[in-house]
């Protein structure tokens, strides 16, 4: 099995072997503490992570507000699917436009339109609008949700330049993603059930118009504009001997389609969790439950993202992907059998542990499949992913909690999980990187990965 070996020579190394643009000596083994005392990082870890909420309070809020004024799951369900769909199809043309124009210039107009139309979704649903007018409020509500995340990534990219904290960069980043399924639903479902069914997505607008206007203001830390930027490396130029990497869509790249394939397997597991652990928290007569146990189960994800991201892998990434995703799949299909809040509590913190490494190696993975110039793209791809694995797998899971049993939505993660790992396997060959290959970007240096065994 072949992994991806990165020769960077760029950051140019003082005397003490420190990458000029990290101002942190980097050990052979490079740990979390190393990384957050990079100069500088703190001044856009903060907003980003307040800017990053609504991704894991969006669909929940409007389940909660939706349900609470139709009476339906299913309703519910539909209303939040039309808003990840919009978000996942929107969210490459961002990160397209973040790498042309800058991050600050599509962060500043997508904020505000968000908390207006999220103001807006609120108003309707209150008003017991008709199905088509929450449709048509969702659709900008969704397509207007900040790609903080992948942008917070490509600011690393800009920081570190080839550093090996990179590797450690993008662990943190899906612990990070991770934290925010813990507080988000957590957050939401306490403020749509001890104050108000509406305060949840007003939180959640609130959250992203300040946040993101905070975030956005960091412009010290955001990648060159109008240079191709990628993920793990900067921005190319054209001069110093440094030549401009030439665009190419992520999506021509035969191992990123597959990687969206699992990445929409475990958005299935996202949504289809939120929609059932609510209507079983319901069922039982305890709706503040919901917000206990779904933090759970996020809390088995970020716990295991923060020990995926401490270990010295030897094991290559495709194989750990393969490995992760048979056990996110076998421990999702037992979800629909937990019949008491104790078992389930158990078995979803068990398929949160499952998730984090599969999202870890799925992004690791990216660093040797795409070219530095479209893998800000790629990553929008794979949060698209996610949030359009989560929107279908609501409406499903609603529809079938409201015309089957109590506890139906749970097949919604099984179906989904087993249907990617099918695809990972019979596609695995495209997940492997190219044997010979060069990519050439300005702040990375020259970075050629090497096949090895």
């Amino acid at each position: 099995m072949a992994s991806t070996v990165t020769k960077g020579t760029g950051g140019t190394p003082d005397s003490t072997g420190t990458p000029a643009s990290t101002g942190t000596p980097v050990s052979a083994r490079p740990g979390y503490g190393q990384l957050l005392r990079t100069r500088g990082v703190w001044t856009f870890l903060l907003p980003g992570f307040a800017a990053r909420q609504p991704f894991a309070m969006l669909t929940i809020s409007i389940v909660l507000l939706v349900q609470h004024t139709t009476g339906s799951y299913g309703t519910a369900g539909a209303v939040a699917a039309v808003t990840g769909v919009a978000m996942a199809l929107f969210a490459p043309f961002t990160g397209r436009l973040a790498d042309r124009h800058g991050q600050r210039a599509v962060l500043l107009p997508g904020v505000v339109v968000h908390a207006l139309a999220g103001l807006s979704l609120t108003a309707l649903a209150l008003a017991d609008a008709p199905l088509w007018a929450l449709f048509a409020a969702a659709v900008p509500t969704g397509a207007s949700v900040p790609q903080v995340g992948p942008m917070v990534r490509a600011r690393w990219g800009t920081k570190l330049q080839g550093s090996p904290l990179m590797t450690t960069a993008a662990a943190f980043e899906s612990v990070t993603d991770e934290l925010t399924f813990v507080f988000g639903p957590l957050l939401a479902t306490a403020l749509c059930t001890a104050v108000d069914p509406a305060a949840g997505l007003l939180t959640e607008a609130a959250l992203t118009l300040v946040g993101g206007l905070l975030f956005a203001a960091q412009r010290g830390t955001q990648p060159p504009v109008g240079l191709p930027v990628g993920a793990a490396g900067g921005a190319g130029a054209g001069d110093g001997g440094h030549a401009r990497v030439k665009a190419v869509s992520a999506l021509a790249v035969p191992g990123v389609r597959v990687l969206i394939v699992a990445f929409l397997g475990i958005g299935a597991v996202f949504g289809g969790m939120q929609v059932s652990l609510a209507a079983f928290s319901e069922s039982i007569g305890e709706p503040g439950l919901n917000g206990v146990l779904y933090g759970t189960f996020a809390a088995g994800n970020m716990l295991s993202g923060i020990v995926c991201g401490a270990i010295a892998w030897k094991v290559a990434p495709r194989r750990r992907l393969l490995i992760g995703y048979a056990a996110l799949a076998l421990t999702a299909s037992g979800l629909w059998a937990a019949q008491s809040v104790v078992v389930l509590a158990g078995v979803g913190l068990v398929v949160g542990m499952c998730i984090a490494p599969a999202l870890i190696t799925g992004y690791t993975l990216v660093e040797g499949l795409v070219p530095a110039g479209a893998r800000t793209e790629a990553f929008t791809w794979l949060t698209g992913a996610v949030a359009l694995g989560q929107a279908a797998a609501v409406m499903i899971a609603g529809q079938l909690e409201d015309r089957l049993w109590d506890g139906a939505g749970f097949l919604v993660p099984m179906g989904g999980t087993l249907l990617a790992l099918a695809t990972l396997v019979g596609l695995r060959s495209r997940l492997a990187p190219p044997a010979v290959s060069r990519t050439v970007a300005r702040g990375v240096g020259h970075r050629v990965p090497v096949a090895v065994d």
